[in-house]
Order: structure tokens, then sequence, then C-alpha cells
């Protein structure tokens, strides 16, 4: 079965999501988050037995991580150390350990196209522990920067948003980009965990591959998407 994931230590309901995850990527101090707001969500990862991974981001906490700053390779490196040893530090005080590294908002979509920005993060993971998977948009530079690097990767898709031919996310700045609607959410899941080619926005569709799927905690509706995501992935 193929596993759901989100985002989490984002000042939403994360606990109320838990029961419905395998995998979640915690805020750790770029777009938000601080040691209490990560230490909590590593508290309920440990409780619902769920592997805890670092979402580090452009640090823009007034633009929440979705815009692009410039920056350098070695700048955009600091920053994934940064972010997810604070993130590991809070781990290993709770006797845990992290899985994986996921980029947020803006440094996620540019390290899917960007070769320069996706090495700078897999050196940066590497650094940090090489045990670490690397999670990135599905058949992406960042999912090709990782492999080189010799990290285990993990290619994402999505529940709850809709994609344009290319593959590539439809921007959150354009009407429908958000998927809201549970049975439709549900659908889509079902459909890349099956392997199909998904429907993109104004037409077409789309085959993406798959190893892990996520939901956002702040998309409208989530806990209800999170019940009926979960439902269509453990249906028989």
């Amino acid at each position: 079965m193929i596993e759901l994931n989100a985002d989490i230590g984002e000042g939403c309901d994360d606990a109320s999501l838990m029961p419905y995850l395998t995998r979640v990527s915690i805020a750790c101090g770029g777009h938000t988050g601080d040691a209490a707001s990560m230490r909590d969500a590593l508290q309920l990862t440990a409780e619902h037995g769920v592997a805890a991974g670092a979402h580090p981001s452009y640090p823009d906490r007034s633009q929440f991580g979705r815009r692009a700053l410039a920056a350098s390779g070695d700048e955009i490196a600091a920053w994934v150390t940064q972010q997810t040893e604070a993130l590991a530090e809070q781990a290993a005080q709770l006797g845990l350990r992290l899985a994986h590294v996921k980029p947020h908002g803006a440094l996620y979509n540019v390290a899917a196209r960007d070769a320069g920005v996706a090495r700078a993060i897999a050196r940066a993971v590497v650094a940090v522990d090489p045990a670490l998977a690397l999670v990135g948009l599905a058949g992406s530079q960042l999912i090709a920067a990782g492999q080189a690097a010799g990290l285990a990767v993990l290619n994402e898709a999505f529940a709850d948003r809709r994609y344009q031919p290319s593959g590539r996310l439809v921007s959150r700045e354009t009407a429908g980009a958000l998927i809201v609607d549970p049975a439709d959410a549900a659908e889509q899941a079902r459909v890349l965990a099956e392997g199909r080619a998904v429907a993109t926005l104004g037409g077409g569709a789309v085959r993406i591959r798959a190893d892990t799927i996520c939901l956002h905690s702040d998309t409208p509706g989530a806990l209800n998407i999170a019940r009926a995501v979960h439902a269509a992935l453990n249906r028989g």
C-alpha cells in the first residue's frame, strides 16, 4: 500500500490527522516553527508511530516560505542544514531519529526545476545524515540530485493539488489549484496509487510516479480529506 504523508508543525490541527498518516514533514524554523512546535510535532509522531522528517524552507516567515529568494548554492545548503539539524536536535532529545528531508513551498518548487538548487539541497542532506531519504516532486531535478548523491529518494505526488500537463503542480495562485472536495482528493489519490494518469487542470492527463502521496494540513477541510484519502488507499 502506498503511504500517505502530510506537512505539519504549521499551526494546524495536526493531532487529528495523525491516525491517517505514515510520514510527516515538520516545519523547522524557516517558514514557521520553533523548538516548542517541533517538539510537539515529534511527540505526536512517537505516539502514532509515524515517520518524521524535516521540512526546511527559504527563511521567509512573512511569506510562509512561498516566495523564491535569490541565493547561492552554499546559502541554500546552509539553510537546509541549519533547519534540519534544529529538528534533529529536538528529535534526539526525545530519543527519536529523523527519516527524511522534504523542502517546503518555493524551495520545493524551485528545486524541482533548478538542478543547482536541487544539488545544494542534496549536498546538505548528505552532510547532515546520508541515511536520510530525500522527498521531492516526482520525476523532478530534486529526485535526480538525490539519486546522484547516493540518497534514498521518494517521488512525491499530491492528493490535494492539481497538475499541469508537464507533471508540475499548478500554482496556488491559480483558480482551481487546490482540491478541497474530499471525494475528488480521494479519487486522485486512488488514481495515483494505481499508476494511472491523473487529470490535469484544463483537460488532458499525465502519469505521475508516486512513492508517497501528500496532503496539506492547511488545505480547507484537511481532516475530511485525510479520512477520504486514507479510506481510498486502504480499499481492498
